[in-house]
């Protein structure tokens, strides 16, 4: 099968773990007999420092000639640290998002059998722990008319939602539920915003096209304390783009390590695939950081982008194997266990792969 990639490395840890992914992929490709075409291409700071644009329109071309596209990380702290900043990274996520028509994220959370202990809640608490949290990403808040007013003194952002955006990603949290433990969840703060009210209702009028999923609507609030209390207690939650982003980070840490937990974007064009966490650019250049969430995206791509579920089994089973048998990065070793490089788990995962 011949499959073609656009390659967004990104800035920080985004090339170092991409690289690994790449080992990975071609591993893959090799095994299964596919011929894989990367297209490479600037996103974020790197594309800042090279043509003063986040996401150039060079590297807009690429994701849509690509089949799928593969992300490391975008942010710089040089950006972070200056508020009077015209550009920044993070406007070139949110442009191609949009430009992509890339208006759900799809972002698993489960557990490791090997590393139950390094999660911060309690063996009892996450033992069994599979969700899909599917977040809502061109709308609400992020893209919601803003500004100062009153000589800069008082700031607004406004969270606004069509009815339209809420069904296509309330359709796929259905769907999705259908296909798992057929429950669903839509997280809101229908008490308070006339938003969710408009989530809540529209969810409501779907359910009749789906009698055999079990919905439930709770608040964003109580969502929270229950994914520290009961993660095990969910199965599919949709949600807006402000609340999405929160939750799933907050959920991300079930795992043990943000550095573990890949995600989907996915929408009317190409899909992308990318770890959850952000570019840590303290570890940019040392080759120590996790790039277990990057190759797990892959399996993610594989799986949803060309629907070869044996190859994205295969890519899960060997990051379960490097996990057993302690082939890790310094943020998952424990007492006097050797730490692997980012490039060694590479090797390692490719490796196996190839059998």
């Amino acid at each position: 099968m011949e499959l073609k990639i656009a390659l967004l490395a990104g800035d920080g840890i985004g090339p170092e773990v991409v690289a690994q992914a790449v080992k990975v992929c071609d591993a893959i490709a090799n095994k299964f007999n596919h011929n894989i075409q990367w297209m490479p291409a600037l996103t974020g700071a790197a594309a800042i420092d090279a043509v003063g644009d986040p996401y150039p329109e060079e590297t807009h071309a690429v994701c849509e000639a690509a089949d799928a596209v593969l992300f490391g990380a975008i942010g710089d702290p040089r950006f972070d640290n200056n508020p009077a900043a015209k550009v920044r990274p993070e406007q070139g996520l949110l442009r191609m998002r949009q430009k992509l028509g890339l208006f759900a994220n799809v972002r698993p959370t489960f557990t490791f059998p090997s590393l139950l202990e390094k999660s911060p809640l309690k063996r009892e608490r996450i033992e069994g722990t599979d969700l899909v949290f599917i977040r809502e990403l061109t709308g609400g808040i992020y893209f919601g008319e803003r500004g100062r007013k009153d000589d800069g003194n008082t700031a607004f952002d406004t969270c606004t939602y069509t009815r339209e955006e809420i069904q296509r990603l309330a359709k796929m949290g259905f769907e999705l539920a259908q296909k798992r433990q057929k429950k669903l969840c839509c997280v809101d703060k229908a008490n308070v915003l006339e938003s969710s009210r408009l989530w809540r209702e529209t969810v409501q009028a779907m359910e009749a096209d789906y009698h055999d999923v079990e919905v439930s609507y709770e608040f964003v609030d109580a969502v929270a304390m229950r994914l520290v209390q009961w993660p095990n207690s969910y199965d599919v939650l949709i949600t807006e783009n402000l609340f999405g982003d929160i939750l799933t980070d907050e959920a991300s840490v079930i795992s043990g390590s943000m550095g573990l937990m890949p995600s989907a974007s996915v929408g009317s064009k190409t899909a992308l695939f990318e770890p959850i966490h952000g570019s840590f650019p303290q570890a940019g250049g040392k080759n120590i950081a996790n790039p277990l969430a990057t190759v797990l995206s892959s399996a993610m791509m594989f799986e949803m982008a060309f629907n070869l579920k044996e190859e994205g089994a295969l890519i899960r089973e060997v990051v379960q194997q490097s996990l057993a048998e302690g082939i890790v990065t310094e943020d998952l070793v424990e007492g006097d266990a050797k730490a692997y490089k980012t490039s060694e788990v590479g090797d390692y995962l490719a490796k196996k792969v190839a059998g």
